[in-house]
Formats: structure tokens, C-alpha cells, sequence
């Protein structure tokens, strides 16, 4: 027989690449992945790691397997599904993450709204960019993530997910209130060609989606400071240090010093949350998204 957790370590080692990046996936020693492999390798008869340099890499009965065990482990979590469904309740853990600015615009009301309806439900809850929320989504290491499309620049989303859509999130753009465009009812992201911008780290969704968006615009932004945090953007901005896209959700309270002032074609997030397909029958699941859509409407 094979033991349920020795394959969801090797499918942690097959998803994550590494033992390191499994054993944090599993929230275990790396030790513990190793005994768990060397265990299930004993069980089967035959050699699923072989070292790869400083690290390890899966062999061809390794990948085979872990190929079953993927299955194996998404008929089990349509079990608990199922039992879940059955039992109507929305109980047991919750993992839920969300980017910044959704966090702090609408973890508040959702999680307080999940404790009141359903006590026996226990959540964590995290920030983490939509990238790396999907990713964890489709590891297992999370059963929800909110993440956003920009209105021209899709989110790359992989098979195997449902979704929900939760609000759409104008932008506008950020200045300082003594620049000469402040008193303007409505700007172009053109009429900052010239200017110093501020925006997200290198690599992030939103600075390559912001870099994408100024230079379809017909010029090559100059990008003067980053900052991961929108309330640290805005403080630049009122220091003078340049303009930034400021999106609505989360943003209050807005420094003082700082303009900002809606793009004539307007500039939006579409927020939305996705989770595992072969999760959609779990009650808790459909809690979570019922409270998000209720905090969501509970800022129009």
C-alpha cells in the first residue's frame, strides 16, 4: 500500500523542484522530506531522487509516480470535498491571500464577516502578489487567492482553477498638488511623458503591466523611485519625487500634498479571486467567496 503522505511529499518535490522548496511547502524539515522519500523509496523498489549537482532531481519512476500521486491527491481533496458538501458546514482551515491594496481594502469586513457566520471555521489569511497567490493556489499550499487583471493585461492563469470576479478598481493617476496639471478634472497617462515616475518593484504584474501601458503610450517612462507599497508611492508623491498610477482600493487616507485625478480612458484592476477546481464543492470555500463579494459590494 502506498502511504497518502510519502506521495504528497513527492508531489511537493516534483512541484517545487528542490527539497528546500518542498519541505517549506509542507511546513516540515527538509529532513522530513528526505526520510519521507528514502521511506517511499523502499516502499516501491526503486529509486525516485537522483543528485542533481547540490540538489536532487526526480528519476523517470520518480516523475512517473509523482505524476499518479498528483492524481491521487486531487481524487482525495474531491473526497473531502464531497464529505464537506455533505455535511453543509463550513468548518476546519482556510488559507486565503490576497495582493496589498486587497488585503487592506477587503480583508477587514470579509474576515470579520466569516468569524461572525461561521465560528467553526479557522483563517489565515496572507499578502502575497497574484503571481505567487496563484502559484500557491496550485500547489495546495493555499485554498484561495485574490489577484487582478489590468483592463489591457490579462494574469497568465494555469488549468485547473475557478473563478470569481469581485469588483473592477479604477486608477487614477497620483501628483503632487502644486503641479502644474493638479487642477485638471481629468488626464492622459501621455501628459506625464515627460515627467519621473514612481512605481512597483522590477519583475512585479504591475510595474511590467505600468511599463507596458506608458510605452503603448509612445514613450519610454523614466522611472525615478520603486516601492512595493502604495502608501509609500503616495508619500513619494507628496514629496514631489514624481507621479505614480494610484488604484482605489486600499488607498485611503491619501497623504496630504497629493492630487489625484482620474484618466480620461479609464484605467482599471478587474479583482477577482480563484481557487482549485476540485475544491468548489467545499462549503468553506463558498463562504469565503460570499464574504468577498459582500466586502467588495460594500464599497460601491
Amino acid at each position: 500500500m502506498l502511504n497518502l503522505e510519502r506521495l504528497r511529499t513527492l508531489d511537493a518535490l516534483a512541484r517545487h523542484g528542490s527539497v528546500s522548496g518542498a519541505a517549506a511547502g509542507l511546513h516540515v524539515t527538509t529532513s522530513a522530506v528526505s526520510q519521507q522519500m528514502s521511506k517511499l523509496e523502499r516502499e516501491v523498489g526503486q529509486q525516485l531522487l537522483a543528485k542533481n549537482g547540490r540538489g536532487v532531481r526526480l528519476t523517470d519512476a520518480g516523475r512517473l509516480l509523482a505524476d499518479h500521486a498528483a492524481r491521487i491527491l486531487s481524487q482525495v481533496e474531491l473526497a473531502q470535498s464531497d464529505l464537506e458538501a455533505q455535511r453543509g458546514q463550513a468548518v476546519g482551515e482556510l488559507r486565503i491571500s490576497a495582493f496589498p491594496s486587497a488585503a487592506r481594502g477587503l480583508f477587514p469586513a470579509t474576515l470579520t464577516a466569516l468569524r461572525t457566520a461561521h465560528p467553526g471555521l479557522r483563517v489565515r489569511s496572507e499578502e502575497l502578489e497574484p503571481e505567487e497567490g496563484v502559484a500557491c493556489v496550485i500547489r495546495g499550499d493555499l485554498d484561495l487567492a485574490v489577484v487582478l487583471d489590468w483592463y489591457n493585461k490579462p494574469l497568465p492563469l494555469p488549468d485547473g482553477l475557478a473563478k470569481e470576479s469581485l469588483l473592477d478598481d479604477p486608477a487614477d493617476v497620483a501628483l503632487p498638488e502644486g503641479h502644474p496639471l493638479a487642477d485638471r478634472a481629468e488626464v492622459d497617462l501621455e501628459d506625464f511623458a515627460d515627467e519621473e515616475w514612481i512605481t512597483w518593484a522590477e519583475g512585479e504584474f504591475c510595474h511590467e503591466w505600468l511599463m507596458y501601458t506608458l510605452r503603448s503610450k509612445g514613450f519610454e517612462p523614466r522611472i525615478a523611485h520603486r516601492a512595493v507599497e502604495h502608501h509609500t508611492q503616495l508619500a513619494l508623491v507628496a514629496a514631489g519625487l514624481g507621479v505614480c498610477v494610484a488604484p482605489r482600493l486600499g488607498r485611503e487616507p491619501t497623504p496630504r500634498g497629493v492630487r489625484t485625478i482620474p484618466v480620461r480612458h479609464r484605467v482599471r484592476r478587474h479583482v477577482y479571486v480563484v481557487w482549485r477546481a476540485d475544491a468548489d464543492r467545499r462549503p468553506s470555500i463558498r463562504a469565503a467567496v460570499q464574504a468577498l463579494k459582500g466586502a467588495a459590494d460594500g464599497r460601491e
